[in-house]
């Protein structure tokens, strides 16, 4: 099992060198011209190249050895319940298994597996608590899980979400998974969480668990919650035109998962490219659920979006880091001065027909990751899950 990885007992500074391709996870300027990063106590103080900036004194030194630097994948939408197990699919480990695939962030969109979830208001929002909690104390494997996430009951009331809010609780459940499935409700409730500046998500789709329902575009435009939870479905998408009419009708984010209909988030992404809004656009695996865990399924999603969906691979990367950091408001994903030191780096997969590793991702490999990297702290090496990288970083110095 996967424990609460250590932390930097003292002052650290991390130096990233020789790196071969820099992804920044900015849709408007997805490459940088750089070959050096270095990170002071978790976070970036530099880019650029190597004879422009002070790596003097470094603590850590990798060696990218001509690999792909890029910011750590987020994932946008799991269902964590404690620690690094999970009761739907009785499996301990499955987050230390994320970070494997890439991901250095989660995003609850609720602690809906809990055996025996209450549903009163009293009950609901002490596990959202006591989830909040519990992830900002233990981070499985170094991962940075956001994590409670109530799923609203129609007995609550504005009280509610402000004591929420005082106790720390930043996220709502997917709206629908519980009682509230209809568009005024959803809606009174969706304003009381951001007047208290909780963010919301709502489910979209055919239901997925005992207790969610159909949730269609009418409710999903009146409910406005701030992402729309995997629109193309989880597992079951709506049909096209409500797809569309969701996407026109509204300014919300976009959120694909692995654990939907594929075809419809190929649709999706093509409907918010003709609008230019591929800002929009934020990825998730809506794991554990019935079909699995799923630790490389945010690379999937950036290898299908890619290779099926004609996106530069360096732009599909952004939907899976810079995108989601901005409309989640989070401090990691970008390559930018001040932004948290959380990066993967990666090459591509060896014998791929691919030149390079964006060709490679274009034509639908997966990269093989060599080295993870969360809060100026090397996490992991070599990837146990991804297919073996062609080349792989190297810790040349402490």
């Amino acid at each position: 099992m996967a424990h609460d990885a250590p932390q930097a007992a003292g002052p650290t500074k991390l130096v990233i060198r020789n790196i071969g391709l820099l992804l920044s996870g900015a849709l408007e300027k997805p490459i940088l011209d750089a070959d050096t990063i270095v990170a002071v106590n978790g976070k970036i103080t530099a880019i650029g190249k190597a004879k422009d900036v002070d790596t003097a004194g470094a603590t850590t030194i990798v060696d990218a050895m001509g690999t792909t630097v890029a910011p750590g994948l987020i994932d946008s939408h799991v269902h964590p319940v404690a620690g690094d197990w999970t009761p739907r699919q009785n499996q301990i480990g499955w987050i230390d298994s994320f970070l494997h695939g890439g991901v250095t962030t989660m995003i609850s969109a609720g602690e809906v597996h809990m055996p025996g979830r209450p549903r009163d208001v009293v009950g609901l929002k002490a596990m959202a608590i006591f989830a909040q909690r519990s992830f900002w104390t233990l981070r499985p494997g170094g991962v940075k899980v956001h994590a409670g996430a109530p799923v609203i009951e129609c007995e609550m009331v504005e009280e509610d979400f402000k004591e929420l809010a005082a106790a720390g609780v930043k996220l709502l459940g997917e709206v629908g998974l519980g009682g509230v499935k209809d568009g005024p409700t959803a809606k009174k409730m969706v304003g009381w969480a951001r007047k208290y500046g909780i963010q919301s998500t709502i489910h979209t789709g055919g239901p997925s668990i005992p207790g969610s329902g159909l949730i269609g575009a009418d409710v999903v435009l009146e409910a406005d919650t701030d992402v729309i939870g995997h629109i193309n479905g989880g597992h079951t998408a709506l049909p096209d035109n409500e797809i569309r009419c969701i996407c026109e009708g509204c300014k919300r984010g976009l959120e694909l998962v692995h654990n939907g209909n594929e075809r419809s988030a190929l649709y999706t992404m093509r409907i918010a490219r003709e609008m230019g809004d591929l800002n929009r656009v934020i990825l998730g695996t809506d794991s554990p659920a019935g079909s699995g865990v799923k630790p490389l399924g945010i690379l999937r999603m950036v290898s299908m979006l890619s290779s099926l969906g004609d996106v530069p691979a360096e732009l599909a990367f952004c939907f899976a880091t810079g995108n989601t950091a901005r409309m989640r408001e989070l401090d990691c994903g970008l390559i930018e001065v001040g932004r948290s030191a959380d990066f993967v780096i990666m090459d591509k997969a060896q014998h791929s027909p691919g030149k390079t590793i964006l060709d490679s991702v274009q034509l639908g490999d997966l990269p093989g990751i060599g080295m993870t990297i969360i809060d100026g702290i090397v996490r992991t090496t070599r990837s146990r899950n991804t297919p073996p990288a062609t080349r792989v970083p190297e810790i040349v110095g402490h």
